[in-house]
């Protein structure tokens, strides 16, 4: 009897159709949703103000997040200076705010799975370095150009200043072509100079009227000694300011021996513009014809006129011809401060 029940009662229990057994759920599977509110229950808030260094906030501030193992995320502060950033996974991160006229600042920290990080307020600075661009005027690199030239001197001895090696040389304004004539005329080596040529004249008797013995001899030291400071005056200082033209040579260095000659001679009555162009040297033929005019002040009553006038300032412009020629083959070798940024030595 009691084994017919039990058979009765496992045949019920084993019926097919008829099983209410419940599957074993493994403590690790989770359902999508499950999944879901997990993941956002994982990820937290990064929050925060910006303020300047008096305590006022500060608006549109590019502000970057990097979080650990995820892409930048770039934002904006308000106006009221805050930024959020909402849905960033945990663990560690970094904060950059950047602004027009402060300096960038940084921070870091590490968000906690679910946490609303509030940061304390970023205080930018202003910014201590600025950015200049600076570029020399063309007074300045004139300047640099005639220190240099003030060094040029034949054998070391004689002044070469009025000749310039750079071929795009800056032009000089009214006061530096002043300065390049003053320390021209107060040089001392002018002195043995007028001596020298005053002795040739004594001499040959040149200009008889002043007579012989040292009377004869100081009066054309005189007049030679003015000759040269008329002669700089007029033109190298006063008309080239004048006429805006730049009263010095400029070495050539390329080209046919004939081509340099030539270049070299025409030089007396062409010369290069304040503009940089090439034209008619009003300059040193007018300045040699005042120089000559003013001849008439100082020279022998006997040697006075319009050929005393005319014979300087012609003798004037050939002697440029013959300086041009010079300049052009022989003083650069002979002057050892001579620059030129080609490094052409003739």
């Amino acid at each position: 009897m009691h084994l017919a029940l039990l058979i009765l009662l496992v045949a019920t229990f084993t019926t097919p159709g008829q099983s209410q057994q419940t599957p074993a759920i493994s403590p690790d599977a989770t359902t999508p949703q499950a999944a879901t509110s997990a993941s956002t229950a994982k990820s937290g808030i990064i929050r925060g103000t910006i303020v300047d260094k008096d305590g006022a906030v500060v608006a549109n501030v590019k502000v970057v997040l990097e979080p650990a193992g995820s892409a930048f995320i770039e934002s904006q502060s308000d106006n009221g200076g805050n930024f959020n950033f909402a849905g960033v996974p945990p663990g560690p991160f970094k904060l950059s705010f950047s602004a027009t006229g402060f300096a960038t600042q940084t921070t870091s920290g590490v968000l906690q799975p679910g946490e609303d990080h509030l940061t304390a307020p970023v205080q930018l600075v202003v910014a201590t370095t600025v950015e200049v661009d600076v570029h020399e005027t063309q007074v300045e690199v004139a300047e640099e150009e005639i220190h240099v030239e003030e060094k040029q001197r034949v054998f070391g001895i004689v002044p070469n200043f009025y000749v310039s090696y750079v071929p795009d040389a800056a032009p000089l304004n009214a006061k530096q072509k002043f300065q390049l004539g003053w320390k021209s005329l107060i040089d001392p080596v002018n002195l043995p100079v007028a001596a020298l040529f005053a002795g040739v004249e004594q001499a040959q008797n040149s200009f008889s009227g002043y007579g012989q013995g040292a009377q004869g001899y100081g009066k054309r030291f005189g007049a030679t000694y003015a000759d040269f400071v008329s002669g700089t005056l007029f033109g190298s200082v006063i008309l080239p300011a004048v006429f805006k033209q730049d009263p010095r040579y400029f070495y050539k260095g390329t080209g046919s021996r004939q081509s340099r000659i030539l270049y070299a001679m025409v030089n007396a009555v062409i010369c290069k513009g304040d503009n940089k162009r090439w034209q008619p040297n009003y300059s040193n033929m007018l300045g040699s014809l005042a120089a000559g005019g003013l001849s008439n002040l100082y020279y022998p009553a006997s040697s006075r006129g319009v050929g005393l006038t005319f014979g300087n300032a012609a003798l004037s412009i050939a002697g440029s011809a013959g300086v041009g020629v010079f300049q052009e083959f022989f003083s650069k070798r002979l002057t050892p401060h001579a620059s030129d940024p080609t490094g052409r030595r003739n």
